[in-house]
């Protein structure tokens, strides 16, 4: 047979588009070709391919060898493609059989020995492929079928060499089936009765959690602003299997998933130096972000002012959909990107004002110039702004604890339950016309709510804010979905918004 025909998968952003290797072999001088678009990594397994055969005992043929990965304007890069290509070579050449190609897929980078290291996006890639494929078996290196079981009804084939996956299409001995790896046990994450004093902030946390708003925390160094941070993936439902599954295909495309990780909330904190494509993703082929590495998690971006305008700015689109497209010359990709963000910053360039020790010096010109590198459209899309003081001695040397973080959880859990039942989805999301449906005000909250929007200036995006933070204010007291919101509820909703506005 001087043609064997075999299926892989490409990747493009989430999607992994099936690719078909051909590969013929042909009379003529001793040639090695590879067509359909292959990238630099891709076209260098000739020589891998090469050694990793002869290395394994096989014959290489000395033919003229053509290799077409299809559809041609697909670009192709990575050496997951090593695999079917050496067993292509094998199969056209009559080296080993194929009669059950058809039920598999593979991938796989080839060692110069012919061992399988493990490749990227494994578990993006089962992701598509389960929804496209028709019983294929995917197989795959060792290292890297564990997080591509997570899937559970595709048939995950590890194998550790090439010599194995030919003894499986030979017959002569069968690759084992991976099993599912077991869901871990609760992620423990830091509990927020370590945090002395900043009730308010304690109570933002708990509506930012319960709703999935996102926060901005304003305050002096050293008042607990990090800390609050870092504690609210442990206020947040546990993860479903489908969310767990998207954030893990994430982490997988970017070569950073481990199974310990499984079910765990992303928590992200680039350095203020960040560029825009390491925040929103890019490259000449494009990879996820910190924003989409972030995705069913939390986006912790500290001394936030100290990044870039116009990385903040890049923000705006994916704080609003929940995704990210990334356009370059040669390709384009879409990457999920539903995070939650959380930002912390100094009220002023030194870090003290309206502090009780009287340290700051600036300049109300300084201070405006400080604020003024965030935009007002970059502001109103943060839900929830609140002010930070500096705990006060009494506070940090009491020895009483706060609320565990178990606690408010469950408070969490049960008002995010209630959204969904309700609308399918955290209030957060809420749409103009869903806002108009379950989030109406009372007579006198109405008016409260007008007062405050002519009093601070409030956009109308603000206005729909306020009406969603009220909804989850009033969903943590077990407000009845039917009746309108109260005074009470618009009035802490509105107060959430004052954190920069005064």
């Amino acid at each position: 047979m001087a043609l064997a025909v075999l299926r892989s998968r490409a990747l493009a952003g989430l999607s992994a588009p099936e690719v078909t290797v051909e590969v013929h072999l042909a009379a003529g001088l001793p040639a090695f070709t590879l067509v359909g678009l292959p990238d630099t990594e891709v076209k260098e397994a000739r020589d891998r391919v090469r050694a990793a055969i002869q290395n394994c005992q096989f014959e290489f043929p000395q033919r003229r060898i053509t290799v077409n990965l299809a559809p041609a304007d697909l670009p192709k890069e990575s050496g997951r493609f090593d695999l079917p290509i050496a067993l292509g070579i094998l199969i056209a050449s009559g080296q080993i059989k194929a009669s059950t190609l058809d039920q598999h897929e593979f991938a796989g980078e080839l060692a110069l020995s012919g061992e399988l290291r493990p490749i990227r996006g494994a578990l993006a890639m089962c992701a598509v492929m389960r929804k496209q494929a028709h019983g294929r078996s995917f197989v795959l290196p060792l290292e890297s079928a564990p997080e591509a079981a997570l899937i559970g009804d595709i048939e995950i084939l590890p194998a550790k060499n090439l010599l194995e996956v030919c003894a499986h299409l030979n017959g002569a001995q069968k690759l084992t089936p991976s099993a599912v790896s077991p869901a871990p046990t609760f992620a423990h994450y830091p509990d927020l009765s370590e945090v002395k004093g900043q009730a308010p902030a304690k109570r933002a946390l708990e509506v930012a959690a319960a709703g999935g708003h996102s926060l901005l925390m304003s305050g002096p160094p050293g008042a607990g602003k990090s800390m609050l941070a870092q504690r609210l993936p442990g206020l947040l439902p546990p993860m479903t299997h489908d969310e767990a599954l998207e954030a893990a295909a994430v982490h997988s495309l970017a070569g950073s998933f481990t199974l310990e990780r499984w079910g765990q909330r992303p928590f992200r904190s680039p350095h203020h130096s960040a560029s825009g494509p390491a925040l929103v993703g890019g490259g000449s082929t494009p990879r996820p972000g910190e924003i989409s590495l972030a995705h069913q998690g939390i986006l912790f971006l500290d001394e936030l002012p100290e990044f870039e305008r116009r990385v903040l700015e890049a923000l705006r689109e994916p704080l609003e959909t929940g995704h990210i497209h990334v356009a370059r010359a040669a390709s384009r990709a879409e990457f999920p990107a539903r995070f939650q963000l959380v930002a912390a910053m100094n009220p002023c360039p030194c870090g003290f004002l309206g502090h009780s020790n009287g340290k700051c010096r600036c300049t109300p010109d300084q201070v405006a110039r400080y604020r003024s590198k965030l935009s007002g459209p970059f502001l109103d899309r943060i839900d929830l702004m609140l002010d930070i003081p500096a705990v006060n001695e009494a506070e940090l040397t009491t020895r009483g604890e706060g609320e565990h973080s178990d606690v408010i959880r469950q408070r969490v859990i049960a008002a995010r339950e209630r959204q969904l039942v309700r609308q399918g989805k955290p209030n957060a999301q809420l749409t103009p016309d869903e806002i108009d449906q379950h989030c109406l005000p009372d007579c006198t909250g109405a008016a409260l709510i007008k007062q405050a929007m002519n009093q601070l200036g409030l956009s109308a995006r603000a206005y729909h804010r306020i009406l969603k933070v009220a909804r989850t204010i009033a969903d943590l007291a077990g407000h009845h979905d039917g009746a309108p919101l109260t005074a009470a509820h618009i009035a802490e909703a509105v107060h959430y918004r004052r954190g920069l506005a005064h």
